[in-house]
């Protein structure tokens, strides 16, 4: 259910009254970013139940949960009913499942507040979950999982297989989604008794943004109040699994360019000192959609290898068409990840060396103290990009209770403030590395590719066109014959209608 309502300036006076996310068991817990002179009212209900909370044999159960309430009706109305009445409004309800958290999402002037928020609420807490409604909406997650990541999306098949890669035996394993024979297991009983257990009020955090009435929020809690109370534990979570050398897979299937993605886990999250040094670090090497960072500069500015070519410190969900993440989005682990978007199969592995070879050239000489300067002020201006609307800001305010830590965008600019060249350079040194790591790739020529990976076969790269500048030509003769140190017992060829199956 994805109505949009127009975007507005949103308003600068911030008051936030926090709660602690993951520890406090004060009940109810509500967030609120009261804008008075805001005609809109946001909300965000992030809900601690994500895809690891999944049974083992029914994967997917939470994602189907959720878009049972975005995409589904209430009680009292079907999912055509709320259409029907949020359309005039231009108002908006979706729902968004990750790994560790779900979130509703909603939004609606103020001058429909009540009405918006009859219909929101009773989404949350007494869903309709009608028959049709799920067996249209499991139709979709299977069909997802078979035929669009499998077969049409190149680039998100890869980052899936790297995800699959660094945790083997993790509560992080399977995608969002599912998996085909998890989703195929999954009852609409499975789905009722599941949303009874989690959407409860030990799990449950209640955003609430813009101009609403001051007393709205004795209504949200009586509500609150009225959920189950819930005691299901938080799902504990073993250490993630490093490589060693350059683990990976080959995901075999027909097409046309070569997507690639490698990383591994770090032991950093934003809760940490050091987040916010690699935070510089990795706009450095490669901010998202950017034109600034060195991967994008050499591999697509210097020779034309593909579309874009980007660097993560933790995971990454784009928020639309936009450049910028999605909040809500939050994880108790994290991991640095490089993306190779989709390039030339004849140019696949010199793409490899040349994109590994950026993060080595990062960890062997650090940033200049000019670099960082240059670096650390747009991470400072570009992070209040982030949260150009207050939706937006209100997922930022609710993540940074999840970590522990004060509001992330004024956070950012606080920790980089006090930052020097020295503390970057020293966390490159400690968490970053081109030589262990797990490697993603979709390619049709999957044989040959691994083999020439193994052998660390020469790589010239192929241009399309004869003008490209001596000192360029000069850098290829060094990175073609680059070694890969690939783990032979631990690289493999999976052809994608394999994956994602149970």
């Amino acid at each position: 259910m994805k109505l949009r309502a127009n975007s507005i300036t949103v308003y600068l006076l911030l008051t936030l009254m926090l709660t602690t996310f993951a520890n406090s068991q004060q009940t109810p817990r509500i967030t609120e970013v009261y804008l008075p002179n805001s005609p809109l009212v946001s909300f965000r209900v992030v809900v601690r139940t994500g895809s690891i909370n999944d049974p083992a044999g029914k994967e997917g159960l939470n994602a189907l949960t959720s878009a049972m309430i975005g995409e589904g009706g209430s009680k009292s109305l079907t999912y055509q009913e709320i259409v029907s009445k949020l359309y005039p409004w231009a108002a908006s309800i979706d729902a968004r499942a990750d790994k560790e958290v779900t979130t509703i999402i909603g939004e609606v002037h103020r001058d429909q507040l009540q009405a918006f928020y009859k219909i929101f609420w009773e989404l949350i807490a007494s869903p309709r979950f009608d028959a049709e409604d799920f067996a249209r909406i499991k139709d979709e997650h299977l069909n997802y999982l078979k035929n669009t990541l499998r077969g049409n999306d190149d680039e998100n098949l890869g980052k899936s297989g790297l995800n699959l890669l660094m945790y083997p035996n993790h509560p992080y394993r399977t995608v969002v989604a599912g998996t085909v024979q998890g989703l195929t297991a999954t009852t609409l009983e499975d789905v009722k008794a599941f949303h009874r257990a989690m959407y409860s009020q030990n799990r449950i955090v209640f955003g609430i943004a813009g101009g609403y009435p001051k007393e709205f929020i004795d209504q949200v809690k009586k509500d609150l109040a009225s959920l189950p109370a819930g005691t299901s534990p938080d799902v504990p979570l073993p250490v993630a699994s490093q490589p060693s050398g350059v683990e990976g897979m080959i995901i075999q299937k027909d097409n046309r360019a070569t997507a690639i993605s490698f990383g591994y886990p770090i032991d950093v999250t934003r809760a940490d000192k050091d987040f916010y040094a690699l935070l510089v670090a990795n706009s450095y090497l490669g901010e998202h959609r950017t034109f600034n960072g060195v991967l994008m500069n050499h591999l697509r500015g210097d020779r034309g290898l593909n579309y874009g070519d980007y660097s993560y410190i933790e995971n990454f969900v784009q928020d639309g068409g936009s450049t910028f993440p999605n909040p809500n989005t939050p994880r108790r682990q994290q991991f640095f990840s490089v993306w190779i978007r989709p390039v030339e199969p004849k140019n696949a592995h010199f793409a490899i060396r040349a994109a590994m070879r950026e993060v080595q050239l990062l960890v062997d000489n650090g940033l200049t103290k000019e670099q960082f300067e240059l670096t650390r002020n747009f991470v400072v201006n570009y992070s209040k990009l982030w949260v150009q609307t207050q939706s937006r800001r209100l997922g930022y305010v609710m993540d940074s209770e999840f970590y522990g830590i004060p509001y992330y965008v004024d956070y950012v600019a606080k920790q980089l403030s006090t930052l020097t060249v020295d503390d970057v350079n020293t966390a490159i040194k400690k968490h970053l590395q081109a030589k262990n790591c797990y490697l993603s790739i979709v390619a049709n020529d999957a044989e040959p590719l691994r083999d020439a990976l193994v052998a660390n076969t020469p790589s010239p790269i192929q241009y399309n066109t004869p003008n490209v500048p001596a000192n360029i030509l000069e850098q290829d003769k060094a990175i073609q014959v680059l070694p890969v140190n690939i783990n032979k017992e631990k690289f493999r060829i999976v052809p994608s209608s394999e994956l994602f199956e149970k």
